[in-house]
């Protein structure tokens, strides 16, 4: 039996477990900090299978690490389990419906992510011991993707010190080797302090908050245009105050994220944002707290690993699906708007109508993604590699009920298992060619040039729930 068979069937013996799993994720649906459930369920699955399981690694009470065998090299299976709030969906369907108002969905797939990445793990594992292989086989259960920077917070703890290469993917409407450049991050809260008073009788005696957040608001979109063009600002007002008009607000917050190709010049954006922010309340006469919340770097890709996973996608066909799944991804689609549908850059022209992609894309190095994830500080340290397949309606976005509709289906399943037998391959050759580990290692440090990763969080500052 050759390798490809044998973790076929690996993954295929697990298929309605790992599955069963990823559903009741889905159901429960934990953000940042929060996936106690979640965690716990992966936990259990891996000590099943007979990995030594340590939870709460890196003051993270939801992060946690299984590990099986001993010795190099020691090779990381990356999962992510968190949901997004306020995308709460019905499952299966083309009408978008919450299961509950204001309620939490997944949104990017994790449930599916951390699931696959699960299944990548028993799989090496297994075809390690039924071949003698020496080396380490390790699940990292990683909290906190959106909005929390789970793995930066481990980097910082050194949880990767040791590792020799990362494996993960990512759901998407695709299938591909995830070779890309992201942009750093990093987010603060900006909290206004000021004095109320009666906004008719005695508007002169207060002081707004609200003012200040809204000239930090217009400040910020000045500065937009004096900041280099790849860098993104976003914010959200998590306080406006209060709800009554006739009073002055004493107090008021808003979030920002902001994001740029390379950390350094995200950190001098940053300080200028903070200018603003102190420049809003001097013009109000109010106090600002800058308080720091997360951080991640930019990508360092591979391009040795990303050639070794290019040859296990030539040895596994893509997904079948049968006709009402095609039919449930078609309505799905029918959704979005016909500029939405032409969104997604990277199929090309004959794949762009499809329903469900059904072919692995063309090998492209070092695309440009403007999103930002916290795998990136993981690739710093350990050459790093990422695969995508298609779980969901071509063209549908991430961050939207579409793929929170589609993440507990068939569709979503099939791209899962299919992602759990490219990783473990990829994973396999690694194992058995340890010159490809050494080949990655000098590749990355040439890409570094010398410098060495500095964790963009604080060594102070600890993982929050959302404030």
């Amino acid at each position: 039996m050759t390798d490809t068979q044998a973790i076929r069937q690996a993954i295929e013996a697990r298929g309605q477990r790992l599955t069963d799993i990823s559903d009741q994720i889905w159901e429960y649906a934990e953000t940042r900090f929060q996936e106690q459930r979640s965690a716990e369920l992966l936990c259990l699955a891996l000590e099943d299978e007979g990995f030594a399981v340590k939870r709460g690694v890196g003051g993270l009470e939801t992060a946690f690490i299984g590990t099986f065998g001993s010795g190099k090299p020691v090779i990381a299976l990356l999962g992510e389990y968190d949901a997004l709030s306020g995308l709460s969906q019905q499952a299966g369907t083309a009408v978008q419906q919450p299961v509950e108002s204001g309620g939490n969905g997944h949104g990017c797939g994790h449930n599916l992510l951390g699931t696959g990445a699960l299944g990548a793990a028993f799989a090496l594992k297994q075809l390690m011991q039924e071949q003698g292989l020496s080396g380490t086989v390790r699940y990292y259960g990683c909290p906190a993707e959106e909005g929390g920077s789970g793995k930066t917070f481990m980097a910082r703890a050194g949880l990767f010190d040791d590792v020799d290469s990362a494996v993960t993917w990512h759901p998407f409407d695709y299938h591909s080797v995830m070779s890309v450049y992201t942009l750093a991050n990093y987010q603060y809260y900006y909290k206004f302090k000021g004095r109320s008073a009666h906004a008719a009788a005695a508007p002169h005696l207060g002081r707004s908050a609200l003012d200040a957040v809204e000239l930090m608001n217009m400040g910020v979109n000045y500065l937009r245009e004096h900041i280099v063009q790849e860098a993104r600002i976003h914010y959200a007002i998590t306080d406006t105050g209060g709800r009554s008009p006739n009073v002055v607000q004493s107090q008021a917050e808003v979030l920002y994220l902001i994001r740029a190709p390379h950390v350094s010049q995200a950190a001098e954006i940053v300080e200028r944002v903070h200018d603003v922010a102190r420049g809003a309340a001097l013009m109000t006469g109010t106090e600002v707290e800058i308080v720091f919340d997360k951080a991640c770097s930019e990508i360092v890709p591979s391009r040795t690993l990303e050639q070794v996973m290019l040859e296990q996608f030539s040895q596994f066909p893509v997904p079948e699906h049968t006709d009402d799944e095609i039919a449930l991804a078609q309505a799905v689609r029918d959704t979005l708007t016909e500029q939405e549908k032409q969104v997604s850059w990277q199929l090309p022209a004959s794949q762009r109508n499809l329903a469900i992609a059904n072919e692995v894309l063309p090998y492209q190095h070092g695309q440009m993604l403007y999103g930002s994830t916290d795998v990136s500080d993981v690739s710093w340290i350990t050459p790093t590699v990422q695969c995508t397949t298609a779980c969901f309606a071509n063209s549908t976005a991430a961050h939207s009920w579409q793929w929170v509709t589609l993440g507990k289906t068939p569709i979503a399943h099939k791209g899962m298992l299919y992602a759990s037998q490219i990783m473990a391959a990829t994973a396999l050759e690694l194992v058995k060619r340890p010159e490809l580990l050494e080949d990655a290692r000098r590749e990355l440090d040439e890409r570094l040039q010398g410098r060495a990763y500095e964790c963009p969080i604080p060594a102070d500052v600890q993982p929050a729930l959302v404030r």
